[in-house]
C-alpha cells in the first residue's frame, strides 16, 4: 500500500482511459473492441486446432499454442477493464489490483519475449539440421523451454510489481491509460532513478537478449535459405521468415520504447500508442502471421468444419 507525504493512505488510483465520449473516442473504442474480438477468436481457434488435430502435434505448433494462450491472457488483462471503464465513464482501481495488473502484464510480456526466442531457435534447428530435429527438439526440451519462459517472466513480474508499489505516491492519482510501470511511476513522490536503472538492466535481459537470439537465428536461417537449390523453396522460406521477423520486431521494439526510455521522455499520448502495439496489435496479428496462413492449419480448420477430405460429408 502506498502512502503520500502527509502519511494519509492512498487506497486507489483513477484510470482515465478513453474517458471522453466524443465521436473520435467512440471510433477508437470500437476499433479496440474489434481488435480484441479478432485476437480472442483467432487465438482461441489456434489453441483448439492444435490440440485437436494430430497433424499439428509438433514442436512448432506446440510453441504456437502456448503463444496463443499468452496472447489471450495478455489482451484479457488490459482490454476488458479498459472497455468497462469507458462505458461507465471513469474507473478507479485499488493499489492491490493495480499491482496485480502490473504483475500479470509484465509476467506475460516476459513470457512472450523468451518464448519467441525459443520459437526462432526451433525454426533454425528445423531448417539447418532437419535430420536431428526430433532429437534436439524433443518433447522434454520443448516443455523445459516453455517452463523457462514462464519462470523468467514470473520472476520479472513479481520484482517489477512489488518494487513499483513500494514507492510513496502523492499528488495526482490519475493514470491516463492502464496500470503500466511508466504510467504509475510518474505519480511517485520519491526519487526513482535507481529503479529506472534496474528496469533498464531487466530490459537488457528480458528484451535485448531474446531479440538478439531471434535476430541471429533468422540471419542463420536466411543464409540456409540462400543455399537452397529450389527457387520456390527459397521464396517460400524467405516470405515466412520476413513476416515472422516483422511481427517480432513490432513487439520487441514497442516494448523497448516503453520500458527502456528515460522517464523524462515519456508522455501519456506516446505511451498509449506504443502500448497498443504489444497489448493489442501483436496478439491480433500473431494468429494471422504465424498460423492461419499455414496450409497445415488451414487443412485442420477444414477438417474441423467438416469440409476437408477427412472431415465428414463432401459437397
Amino acid at each position: 500500500m502506498a502512502l503520500v507525504k502527509n502519511q494519509t493512505r492512498v487506497s486507489h488510483l483513477i484510470l482515465l482511459g478513453l474517458s471522453n465520449h466524443t465521436p473520435l473516442h467512440l471510433l477508437l473504442f470500437s476499433t479496440i473492441v474489434v481488435m480484441f474480438l479478432v485476437a480472442l477468436s483467432g487465438n482461441r481457434l489456434m489453441i483448439l486446432l492444435i490440440n485437436t488435430d494430430s497433424h499439428l502435434h509438433s514442436p512448432m505448433y506446440f510453441f504456437l499454442s502456448w503463444l496463443s494462450l499468452m496472447d489471450l491472457m495478455l489482451i484479457s488483462t488490459i482490454v476488458p477493464r479498459m472497455a468497462i471503464d469507458y462505458l461507465l465513464g471513469r474507473g478507479s482501481i485499488s493499489f492491490t489490483s493495480c499491482g496485480l495488473q502490473i504483475l500479470f502484464f509484465v509476467t506475460l510480456l516476459g513470457d512472450e519475449c523468451f518464448l519467441l526466442a525459443f520459437m526462432a531457435y526451433d525454426r533454425y534447428v528445423a531448417m539447418s539440421n532437419p535430420l536431428r530435429y526430433s532429437v534436439v527438439m524433443s518433447h522434454r526440451v520443448c516443455w523445459l523451454m516453455v517452463a523457462g519462459s514462464w519462470l523468467f517472466g514470473l520472476v520479472d513480474g513479481l520484482f517489477q510489481a512489488i518494487y513499483t508499489l513500494s514507492f510513496p505516491y502523492c499528488g495526482s492519482q490519475e493514470i491516463d491509460h492502464f496500470c503500466d510501470i511508466p504510467a504509475v511511476l510518474k505519480l511517485a513522490c520519491a526519487d526513482t532513478s535507481l529503479y529506472q536503472t534496474m528496469i533498464y538492466v531487466c530490459c537488457v535481459i528480458m528484451l535485448l537478449l531474446p531479440f538478439s537470439v531471434i535476430s541471429i537465428s533468422h540471419l542463420l536461417i536466411l543464409i540456409t535459405v540462400l543455399c537452397m537449390h529450389s527457387a520456390e523453396g527459397r521464396k517460400k522460406a524467405f516470405a515466412t521468415c520476413s513476416s515472422h521477423m516483422a511481427v517480432m520486431s513490432l513487439f520487441y521494439e514497442a516494448a523497448m520504447i516503453a520500458y527502456m526510455r528515460p522517464q523524462t521522455y515519456h508522455s501519456s499520448k506516446q505511451d498509449k500508442v506504443v502500448s497498443a502495439f504489444y497489448t493489442m496489435i501483436t496478439p491480433m496479428l500473431n494468429p494471422l502471421i504465424y498460423s492461419l496462413r499455414n496450409k497445415e492449419v488451414a487443412g485442420a480448420l477444414q477438417k474441423l468444419l467438416g469440409r476437408g477430405p477427412c472431415g465428414g460429408r463432401q459437397e
